[in-house]
């Protein structure tokens, strides 16, 4: 089971840490199956409470994962070591279209909004115990939500959406519970959930999002949250139609008790309106706007629309570790959010001008290739590994869909950022020549 590794401690916490040690140390594999309770105990002298609550801490820790009667064993990813430490290394002078980054070229200029936000803060310096929101932001993030059909609620700015979704998780649930996720889907939550001692429940979904159907497969199996990408879906692009939008809701509908999180990251960067999925008589839902994409990663701030309890215990949590978001930051967003309302326009229709380029030129070579929206194109592929690495050797490095995947088939992420249209149809013909090479090509679903 173990095989010459030997489990020691006494206590529950010396047995988690010795076993936590044996992983990250590479002595303990992944999918390595850990010995039953009893008999552990029975091993190591203690009683199989203590043992029990040493795999509680694991599992919590994201270390290990149960699943009653099969067992424990050591995650295939434990949380030591997340899927975006999966990267290629970029040779000299190829095209790295792998890290998901915006085009630092369409990012607004940051020193006449920060000029602004560091003018008030002069004015008046921001000490303990002063209000841990600013006023124009919270006018601007509400008034966006409501206009784009979101119900209205209460508001929460955060450090970015992943730290959004952690605060809501973790207020909201409890370790061991399942969530539905799309599958493939955003690497960074598939690897938050198991940290926070929460299991994933796949959800299938094709470019108008999550499949009805599989949506209900998963609260069916017991899911109580669902976490939903509204549009440019990571990896795949894919963006909620109306219709699909339609089905989701009569779908949610059913089960009033579950957490719903939307998602909008997409937000300032794509010209496809937002479907709203929450709606007045959701009970437990978030909608989340980041400025990550829009105006810069450095900026980590988000904010996040939804019912007073959620949003409540949001924050109660937020005073009680990191206070607040920076003022200066907050007041730098506003003052983007409020001057750049017309190069979002021109944001969107260039992303979408090099999405399309590319979308096109696979097309002409027979490839099927995803992308509706925002900064990504996922293809299937039948090899993801020689796919990658057969693109390396031809100047381009793309991101293979293990970082993004649990259960569907296998495909590679290219981001489109800073892709000229003139250099789709050689990415496309390399492509091609990789794929011709290799045999036939997968599905998404």
């Amino acid at each position: 089971m173990l095989g010459d590794y030997r489990i020691k401690g006494r206590r529950a916490n010396e047995i988690a840490a010795d076993i936590e040690h044996a992983v990250s140390s590479g002595e303990l594999q992944p999918g390595a199956a850990l010995p039953p309770l009893r008999d552990l105990a029975g091993e190591l002298g203690v009683n199989p409470n203590t043992v029990a609550a040493a795999y509680r801490l694991l599992r919590d820790r994201g270390v290990i994962e149960t699943a009653g009667r099969k067992g424990s064993r050591v995650r295939p990813r434990p949380a030591t070591t997340p899927r975006d430490q999966i990267r290629i290394p970029v040779p000299a002078g190829a095209r790295d279209l792998s890290d998901g980054n915006p085009d630092t070229a369409l990012l607004p200029a940051l020193a006449p909004a920060m000029a602004v936000a560091a003018a008030a803060g002069d004015r008046a310096p921001v000490l303990y115990g002063h209000p841990r929101a600013d006023p124009e932001l919270l006018a601007l993030a509400r008034a966006s939500f409501l206009a784009d059909g979101a119900p209205d609620g209460s508001l929460a700015v955060c450090s970015g959406a992943l730290d959004t979704i952690e605060r809501i998780l973790t207020t909201q649930l409890r370790p061991g519970d399942l969530v539905a996720v799309e599958d493939p889907g955003w690497g960074s939550v598939l690897d938050l959930l198991p940290a926070l001692g929460l299991r994933p429940a796949s959800v299938r979904l094709d470019d108008e999002g999550p499949l009805p159907d599989s949506l209900a497969e998963a609260l069916a199996a017991g899911a109580r949250a669902v976490i939903v990408t509204v549009r440019a879906q990571n990896p795949t692009g894919a963006a909620l139609t109306p219709a699909r939008a339609a089905a989701l809701r009569a779908v949610l509908a059913e089960h009033p008790g579950v957490l719903l999180i939307e998602d909008d990251h997409g937000h300032g960067i794509v010209d496809q309106p937002y479907q709203p999925l929450a709606t007045g008589r959701s009970s437990r839902w978030a909608v989340i706007r980041s400025a990550a994409k829009a105006y810069g990663p450095d900026l980590r701030l988000a904010v996040a629309i939804g019912d007073q309890d959620t949003i409540g215990r949001v924050l109660g949590r937020q005073r009680l570790d990191t206070g607040w978001v920076s003022l200066l930051l907050q007041r730098t967003v506003a003052e983007l959010w409020r001057t750049d309302a017309a190069p979002v326009r021109e944001v969107a229709a260039a992303y979408r001008a090099r999405r399309d380029a590319l979308l096109a030129a696979l097309a002409a070579h027979g490839i099927e290739a995803h992308g509706a929206g925002g900064l990504n194109v996922w293809v299937p592929v039948p090899d993801e590994s020689g796919v990658v690495a057969a693109l390396v050797q031809r100047g381009w490095v793309v991101a293979p869909g293990a970082r993004f995947r649990q259960q569907s088939p296998p495909g590679v992420r290219i981001t489109i950022a800073t892709l000229a249209p003139r250099e789709a149809p050689q990415l496309a013909a390399d492509l091609a020549a990789v794929l011709g090479a290799s045999g036939a090509t997968s599905r998404l679903i």
